[in-house]
């Protein structure tokens, strides 16, 4: 690996966890960057899963005032998210290929729940008035639709904070800074139990690694500046730019 090499590596890693800590789909900066310089896909895709680690974490910290009171419904959805991630970490090393087909499909139908996403949780508010209004949790479908997202994320992750953020803001009666910052609690977990499973057993470049890491560090603490300063309408606009970014660099 040349400088450069390096100080680019660094510099994707300062990019994804800025967009990262904001929505999701940082991944779509480091991964191909990697693979530029000649990182087998795998090796990329697992070293890069670890680097951003610190990076989610550094974003969550960010929003640390959105999580109070929070305590319950996180520690709720943290069971669907570690369990997912270590799926999906598994499924990457058993089957590397496996979800090329259906990784737009699931972008698209984050979008649209983006999108949708405010006239549906009317409608599910109502659903739920005769009972009192949705649980603090959320609906009882966010827990194993969270577990789903965890897969996904611990198998590729590029857009995962799209599919978090879609199932949250439906499911959940919450303000969506708020459920940002669960979002980015929650994708930490995927992350971080996915790359425990890669470090004991996957071909890791901690070199890569490192770079990746000291730069999501900075990303995440500058997206969370960012993104707890946006308006709910411009973070949903936000979250539907990044997400059919990503969903045309993967089809292109």
């Amino acid at each position: 690996m040349s400088p450069l090499e390096a100080v680019l590596i660094a510099l994707a890693g300062v990019a994804a966890g800025t967009i990262n800590t904001v929505v999701g789909s940082g991944t779509l900066i480091t991964f191909p960057t990697l693979l530029a310089f000649g990182v087998p896909p795998v090796t990329a895709n697992v070293s890069n899963s670890i680097g951003l680690v610190p990076g989610s974490v550094t974003g969550a910290v960010g929003y640390r005032r959105e999580l109070v009171g929070q305590r319950s419904r996180i520690l709720h959805l943290a069971s669907a998210s570690a369990g997912g991630g270590l799926l999906g970490g598994a499924l990457l090393l058993w089957q590397p290929g496996a979800f090329e087909v259906i990784v737009p499909a699931l972008i698209l139908l984050g979008l649209v729940l983006v999108v949708a996403g405010p006239r549906i949780s009317a409608w599910v508010a109502r659903r739920h008035e005769a009972t009192g209004g949705l649980p603090a949790r959320g609906a009882w479908w966010v827990w194993p639709l969270m577990f789903a997202c965890g897969v996904y994320g611990g198998y590729f992750g590029a857009a995962q904070g799209v599919l978090m953020m879609a199932v949250l803001g439906i499911g959940i009666d919450e303000t969506l800074q708020r459920l940002n910052g669960v979002k980015n609690v929650l994708a930490a977990l995927v992350n971080g139990v996915a790359g425990v499973l890669f470090a004991l057993v996957a071909d890791v470049d901690w070199a890569i690694v490192a770079l990746i890491g000291c730069g999501a560090i900075v990303g995440g603490l500058l997206g969370a500046s960012i993104g707890r300063r946006l308006p709910a309408a411009v973070l949903r606009g936000f979250i539907v730019v990044v997400g059919l970014t990503a969903l045309i660099t993967l089809l292109t």
